[in-house]
């Protein structure tokens, strides 16, 4: 039930806890563990460590009687990220199709406006008032939470960078490449100054990545 990739890297024994919580809901550890095979004590550890990451709520239920008080283990919404979604294939198709019934740049005008929209929600959390390579900082942690592997860097004190190494929209910006410059022009908007974009390929010792640099 889980997206592959997890199902590789995850415990199992996480996996089992997840899996059963999706198809039944919230439940008590002692349903739980009975569910899935495994005694009381083995299961209340991996439902706090799972709490602990961010994957699961707990809840405290009212005393309906005289006696210790029940807790309900549930999915939190981080735990969604490990189900499987439609992903770049399904978004390409439907660019794909809006083309075809459109014409050919319809695509490009729907992307010009998605980052638009993005550079419009990102402003909020951006500081107008600070340095470029502060808002390049922040920007960064925000890519981080949207699915990039991105960093800033600021080598021996010289104008800063943003230095990603995977981007949840690669496989797009393949297919549509004007979707470049329209994300290049979205993060010069947002850091308010000129930014430089190089491709580095990928090496013996490094692997490829996209460089944005501040002019």
């Amino acid at each position: 039930m889980l997206a592959p990739v997890f199902q590789d890297l995850i415990k199992p024994q996480w996996r089992r806890v997840i899996e059963t919580l999706k198809r039944h809901g919230g439940m008590p550890v002692s349903e739980l563990a009975e569910l899935t095979g495994s005694n009381y004590m083995t299961v209340k550890t991996h439902c706090d460590q799972l709490a602990k990451a961010g994957y699961l709520t707990l809840t405290r239920l009212p005393r309906t009687q005289v006696g210790r008080p029940e807790f309900i283990y549930s999915l939190a919404a981080k735990a969604d990220a490990l189900f499987p979604e439609m992903g770049a294939d399904f978004t390409i198709g439907l660019l794909d199709a809006l083309c075809q019934m459109q014409g050919g740049n319809a695509a490009d005008k729907l992307l010009f406006q998605y980052f638009h929209t993005l550079a419009v929600r990102l402003e909020k959390a951006l500081d107008p008032l600070s340095t470029p390579d502060a808002r390049a900082r922040k920007l960064a942690k925000l890519r981080v939470a949207a699915g990039h592997a991105c960093e800033f860097e600021q080598p021996g004190g010289a104008t800063g960078r943003l230095v990603e190494w995977h981007s949840p929209l690669g496989r797009i910006l393949e297919r549509y490449p004007h979707a470049v410059g329209f994300e290049q022009r979205m993060i010069e908007r947002l850091l308010g100054t000129r930014v430089i974009r190089r491709e580095i390929p990928g090496g013996r010792e490094t692997m490829p990545h996209v460089v944005f640099e501040l002019a």
